[in-house]
């Protein structure tokens, strides 16, 4: 057989691979997936990012602290963001970390997660489960871990949570198949001053990968330590909805859903 055919050959068994594995008969057939999180209930969730987001349709994931004052004073708001399809996403009730950690200066005994029980953490987890239930109404959603701790002691406290959510957004950076995913510990890229450059770079990385790329986002055009400026994240919402025919963009418990369903129908 002649080297162009045998050439031909790989490269048509190539393409099919590539097309029933990781290309667009993956991600919602799409050539990936891009899931936008935000955490904290901040103010600028409701004022910069979600009329940014419905503007061009897209949906979000909010990471919400059931303490926070943002969620009792505008409460409505976040109802009516719940009913536009936005996920609104479990990050606990008070924001437990961990103080023993390098860096952690600004957790208080309080909340230092390492005084925590398990039982304690579970049990404040699933009661702003309850509260955000009041709000949207829904049973399903994701968890995010604060400030990326997964363990109290020697325990990973999520073991006793996994029936209660669909998924948990932990803080590792990195881009995964969907046979990659760990649906306990969803890598995600922390963004923090970076241009839209950098973002869409990532972009393309997980349309050429064809992977889950996660966004994670605390203050946009202010509002939090951890920002990006307002123009660059609108530059990055342009560019995903430029290319919505290539870029699946859902929420974290829509991804975490398909995630699942897809391994059921492969089992």
């Amino acid at each position: 057989m002649k080297l162009k055919t045998i050439t031909a050959i790989i490269l048509i068994l190539l393409a099919v691979q590539l097309t029933n594995g990781q290309t667009k008969t993956t991600w919602n057939n799409k050539q990936c997936a891009v899931v936008l999180t935000y955490d904290d209930a901040i103010d600028v969730d409701l004022d910069n990012v979600i009329p940014a987001l419905d503007s061009l349709h897209l949906k979000g994931t909010f990471y919400l602290i059931g303490s926070s004052s943002v969620v009792a004073k505008r409460l409505n708001e976040w109802r009516a963001a719940a009913k536009e399809g936005h996920e609104l996403g479990n990050h606990s009730l008070y924001h437990p970390c961990d103080g023993t950690l390098p860096g952690r200066g600004f957790v208080t005994p309080d909340h230092d997660l390492s005084k925590y029980t398990v039982d304690r953490a579970v049990s404040e987890i699933m009661l702003n489960n309850t509260l955000l239930k009041a709000i949207d109404g829904k049973s399903e959603r994701t968890f995010a871990y604060p400030c990326g701790d997964l363990k109290i002691g020697d325990v990973y406290f999520y073991n006793q949570l996994k029936n209660q959510f669909a998924g948990a957004r932990g803080v590792t950076p990195g881009l995964q198949t969907i046979n990659e995913v760990d649906l306990t510990n969803v890598d995600c890229y922390a963004i923090n001053g970076q241009s839209a450059d950098y973002m869409i770079g990532l972009v393309k990385q997980a349309m050429q990968t064809h992977t889950l790329l996660v966004f994670l986002f605390h203050g946009v055009g202010g509002g939090h330590s951890l920002n990006v400026d307002k123009g660059e994240h609108s530059k990055l919402l342009h560019y995903l909805k430029q290319n919505e025919s290539q870029i699946w963009v859902a929420p974290m418990v829509d991804v975490a859903q398909y995630i699942k369903a897809h391994r059921r129908d492969k089992n």
